[in-house]
């Protein structure tokens, strides 16, 4: 696509240099004819020539930041949970003597 871009502006770059070194042609007709068969039709193109291209740039970003803030959310959803980590609690407590209790009120 860009070859063409290219081939187009060299073609208006010489219709333009014919333009101002004509007789009875100026350097802003030259300017004219620059700008108005070449600049703005090859912005134009590449303008709608990209338009597919931007569009899946954005559903990229978009599916990004929507996979980062889901992230995010199981990442909090975890941390608010106890013991999530699969790690033992603590360790286990002895049972070496058992409460004593009164007997009797």
């Amino acid at each position: 696509m860009y070859l063409v871009v290219i081939g187009w502006l060299y073609v208006v770059l010489m219709m333009a240099l014919a333009e101002a070194s004509n007789t009875t042609g100026t350097v802003l007709g030259a300017i004219v004819t620059f700008i108005l068969y070449g600049l703005l039709p090859v912005v134009l193109v590449v303008y709608l020539m990209r338009t597919p291209q931007r569009r899946k740039e954005n559903k990229a970003r978009e599916a990004a930041e929507e996979a980062k803030r889901r992230a995010a959310a199981q990442l909090a959803a975890a941390s608010e949970q106890p013991d999530a980590g699969g790690h033992a609690p603590a360790a286990a407590e002895s049972a070496g003597i058992a409460p004593v209790r009164k007997e009797g009120g």
